[in-house]
């Protein structure tokens, strides 16, 4: 298979596993109906290891997803996303796989970049001014949550890009 074939096949599979995860395991596992952003972690990691290119896709196909099942817009969580894939992917000179800093922090102001801006679009716009119940009852928990589970979340995804890594310097070998 060809590498950018395989790379494609397992992004794909990665975002329809990562909304599954996020709709069904982790909906279980809500704390006061807090949900981890699952694709944001996603979204942000392929950002940061493949370029802002990479996270731009991977954002739309998130976002999109998202917005297909539960948005109110279509198209809105596509944009926010596709703005998270490109901003985290402008730090993809700075990536080293072994650390963890980096993608932690990016990850954690995604998250909260996205909750602030869907506070700003969906309730400021409507004249809902209640910033500080939502910021702590609501962001900062989802926040906090999403980089629990990036401590977790993260690791799988590195190695699955070493993994392919490592497949495609096999296939490249085998052809020369």
């Amino acid at each position: 298979m060809k590498p950018k074939i395989k790379r494609f096949a397992v992004a794909f599979i990665l975002v329809i596993l990562s909304f599954v995860l996020q709709t069904t395991v982790f909906s279980w596992l809500s704390f006061s109906g807090i949900v981890p952003n699952i694709l944001i972690i996603l979204t942000a990691t392929y950002g940061i290891m493949k370029g802002d290119r990479i996270g731009i896709l991977t954002g739309f196909f998130c976002g999109l997803l998202s917005d297909v099942f539960f948005g109110t817009f279509i198209g809105l969580n596509a944009i926010f996303f596709m703005c998270i894939g490109f901003f985290n992917g402008k730090f993809h000179q700075v990536f080293y796989e072994d650390d963890v800093k980096l993608p932690l922090v990016l990850i954690f102001t995604s998250d909260l970049l996205y909750g602030l801006s869907y506070y700003v679009i969906m309730f400021l716009l409507r004249s809902r001014f209640d910033f500080s119940f939502y910021f702590l009852k609501i962001i900062l928990p989802e926040v906090i949550y999403t980089i629990a589970v990036t401590l977790i979340y993260y690791p799988l995804l590195l190695l699955i890009h070493k993994l392919l890594d490592r497949s495609d310097k096999k296939e490249g070998m085998r052809f020369v």
